[in-house]
């Protein structure tokens, strides 16, 4: 049977459940690396100059990790435009080249390249692209492939957006479920968590950050809850024209939740050294100011250490539960004259 390896890593999170379906219909048994952990990330640092961005140093260690799994075929896309006009940034748009240029093991690589804003290279020109090494090149089979591919998608999509946790919506796509799950623990506490899909979801990047702020008594709200119409509403709260591919992850999601009465707070998660992200955080600042709603940002690198990073997260969670406190205080006081005295 054909197969072909996916790192775990960078656009993964958002193109997974769609190459699955379209994998599983043509034919083509996928492969996933394994889970991040402490040496997929030192191999992968070890590949790359120390400015490189966390996210990157990931991938290229997943990459050598279904290397040594024995995997020939390697699927590492270049996704240069997903819209026209609308660009990702340089590393994830060269990244083929990336890993040609440091990883030196045999392998082959499926490179297939997405450009909207280019003739000629659209889904079904990436789609052709990614199985021609198999020998495959009945457009009508691809086109069908695709239909698969969107149905689990879309499926993912309806279940992440209910709030169901990432790797149990993946996991009922796959089955071909479609479940809907509601969260009806009671939260004192709700926070927006504005990052991309990469950084939240791999477990090593995010050191598992929703699973620890639940444990403090939050509730967490990602831009993966959102529509796309209420993430473009965002970025004009927020007076931007989208230009990167992922803006709509941050202020999108970002400009959405400031606006929103239900959240106490934002948290944002950048990799240390990306470009894009460093201007995006700085307007995401300026506005949290005007809102009124407290900001933490956190920056993430190989050597971003656990216990500092609860710690910073445990203080400004209680900071917002102080102002809670307070805000409840405020309103006991200035209740109704009747309902005072019923408490005298």
């Amino acid at each position: 049977m054909k197969k072909i390896g996916i790192p775990r890593g960078l656009l993964f999170y958002n193109f997974y459940p769609f190459m699955r379906g379209f994998f599983d219909y043509i034919g083509i048994e996928v492969i996933l690396s394994d889970k991040t952990t402490k040496k997929t990330l030192s191999s992968g640092s070890e590949l790359v100059v120390t400015e490189t961005c966390l996210p990157v140093k990931i991938f290229v260690g997943q990459v050598l990790n279904l290397i040594d799994k024995g995997v020939e075929n390697i699927f590492v896309p270049s996704f240069q435009s997903i819209a026209p006009k609308i660009y990702n940034c340089s590393k994830i748009r060269g990244l083929p080249d990336l890993i040609r240029n440091v990883v030196k093991k045999e392998f082959k690589m499926i490179e297939p390249t997405l450009d909207k804003s280019a003739k000629n290279q659209g889904l079904y020109e990436f789609l052709l692209e990614t199985v021609k090494p198999f020998g495959i090149m009945d457009m009508e089979l691809i086109k069908r492939a695709s239909k698969a591919g969107w149905r689990m998608y879309n499926n993912f999509q309806v279940m992440l957006k209910s709030g169901m946790n990432y790797e149990k919506a993946l996991t009922n796509a796959i089955k071909g479920k479609l479940l809907i799950e509601k969260d009806l623990t009671e939260y004192p506490i709700s926070i927006a968590l504005v990052s991309h899909c990469y950084n939240i979801y791999d477990e090593r990047a995010s050191m598992k950050v929703i699973d620890k702020l639940n444990k403090m008594g939050v509730k967490v709200y990602t831009a993966f809850q959102l529509t796309d119409e209420q993430l473009q509403e965002g970025v004009a709260s927020l007076g931007q024209n989208v230009y990167w591919a992922n803006e709509t992850e941050m202020t999108g999601c970002a400009g959405y939740y400031l606006k929103d009465n239900k959240i106490d707070g934002l948290i944002t998660i950048t990799a240390f050294g990306c470009g894009p992200d460093s201007l995006m955080i700085e307007r995401i600042t300026r506005k949290s100011k005007q809102f009124k709603k407290p900001l933490l940002n956190l920056t993430i690198d190989e050597h971003t250490g656990e216990a500092g990073f609860i710690t910073r997260l445990e203080a400004f969670v209680d900071m917002l539960y102080r102002k809670k406190r307070s805000q409840n205080i405020v309103e006991n006081n200035f209740a109704p004259t009747s309902n005072v005295m019923e408490f005298v």
